[in-house]
């Protein structure tokens, strides 16, 4: 077999079979294929696509390219969720405790964030002295004890992906559903979850900015899910705003915590009732999605789930008593950005206003890049709410001085202010159950 043959073969439409793909995966992942022929096969699979026995197969090898992690000690079903990625997304840093608080396992690997995507663990790191660098056997030992734990992705989980997307990242091959799907799935595989619940956003701040493409990307991964025998289900949510009011590592873990308190944001808390029943549902614990809400609703009522959220920081080396006094990373600089109209807020574009968070300091235009835990951007109106010329809508916060013109500039361009009040867009559109049958809500 050579590689020639199969780039060839791609880029005249034809399919691959699984030896096929084997053969690649492998072979890039223990370096005996070079960087120049695979970027030429990614971009024939760009253009040509990938059928669903293809990116099953796809997942597959990436998934077995190096270490799986055995979840079978811990009593129960374990849930895995997954985001597509967006701003201001720190539903993990909610959820999780949540759902933890229900007595479902959480074990759950999480990832940075790159360009203008935030990761949960660096918002983590925002508490001082906590580990998110977990062995497997502490990853496991801690869910044991206590039902939950969050850390970073080993380094020999599914390494082919790493190198595979580092690729794309840079060959201009990332928006491929299919390539997309095979990432996530093979990552989410060899965490050895359960049963899964993926959070697909779609608009402005996500991978796929329509729709469409964002059911057919939730589709073909429940369908990967099912092939594996892993109950799936898909949740299709708007990313064309930023989620809740913060963005920023410090700040979007004050916010999470508000909410556990049962004072956060209302979208922020309405997407975690969503994601949260279906993982209530898939572990068995609930027989529908009404009853699973109500039960967690009193989880944050009581506050069960943000004392979940403490034990789980005490036992990675987290300094809970800053916690509890709010005593995070606070940035020097706070930056007012004013409206100068009257009106309605009609449109925050996500991607822009988390490009200025990035600028600020708070993320990684490079997968190297220090980034500062105290930077980012509050806002203090969302789409539709009411505004007199002079009020504020949005602070800055960073220790760069230079960085506060560049992000101001791009905050008022990415904030719409229009005299009448326009359509919003609903939080959820709809949910694609474990048969693939979407249901719009």
């Amino acid at each position: 077999m050579r590689m020639y043959d199969l780039i060839l073969k791609k880029r005249d439409g034809m399919v691959f079979d699984k030896e096929e793909i084997d053969y690649f995966v492998q072979g890039y992942t223990y370096g005996k294929i070079p960087d120049y022929q695979v970027s030429a096969l990614l971009m024939a699979i760009f253009f040509q696509g990938l059928n669903e026995d293809e990116t099953f197969f796809l997942t597959q090898s990436m998934a077995e390219s190096g270490e799986k992690i055995d979840l079978s000690d811990i009593p129960g079903i374990k849930v895995d969720k997954h985001s597509t990625g967006g701003v201001g997304d720190k539903t993990t840093l909610v959820l999780a405790p949540l759902v933890a608080s229900c007595g479902i396992p959480v074990a759950k690997m999480s990832g940075r964030g790159l360009g203008h995507t935030g990761g949960t663990i660096d918002k983590l790191e925002s508490i001082p002295g906590i580990n998110v660098d977990l062995s497997i056997q502490k990853f496991i030992a801690n869910v044991k004890k206590i039902g939950i734990s969050i850390s970073g992705q080993t380094g020999n989980l599914a390494p082919a992906d790493k190198k595979f997307y580092a690729l794309r990242d840079v060959t201009a091959t990332v928006d491929n559903i299919s390539l997309i799907a095979s990432s996530i799935m093979s990552k989410k595989i060899a965490a050895g979850a359960d049963a899964f619940v993926l959070d697909v956003k779609t608009g402005s701040g996500a991978f796929l900015k329509n729709i469409e493409d964002s059911i057919k990307l939730g589709r073909l991964m429940v369908d990967i899910g099912s092939k594996f025998n892993k109950q799936t289900i898909a949740i299709i949510t708007d990313m064309d705003q930023p989620l809740g009011y913060a963005i920023g590592n410090s700040l979007e873990v004050e916010e999470a915590i508000n909410t556990l308190k049962g004072n956060g944001p209302e979208d922020l808390t309405n997407l975690c009732m969503e994601l949260g029943a279906c993982m209530l549902l898939l572990a068995e614990k609930t027989e529908n999605i009404s009853e699973a809400k109500r039960v967690l609703r009193k989880k944050l009522e009581n506050r069960e789930a943000y004392y979940k959220f403490l034990e789980m920081v005490e036992y990675q080396g987290g300094d809970t008593e800053a916690i509890e006094k709010m005593q995070l990373p606070k940035a020097q600089i706070k930056h007012e950005i004013i409206a100068d109209s009257s009106g309605y807020i009609s449109k925050m574009k996500a991607d822009d206003i988390g490009r200025a968070s990035m600028i600020l300091g708070a993320g990684r235009q490079k997968k190297n890049d220090t980034i500062d835990l105290a930077a980012g951007v509050l806002l203090n109106k969302k789409v539709g709410d009411k505004i007199n010329k002079g009020d504020v809508i949005a602070w800055i916060y960073t220790n760069r001085q230079d960085a506060v013109l560049e992000a101001r500039d791009i905050l008022r361009k990415a904030i719409h202010i229009e005299e009448a009040p326009s359509d919003e867009r609903p939080l959820i559109f709809g949910l694609i159950d474990s048969k693939g049958q979407y249901t719009e809500y």
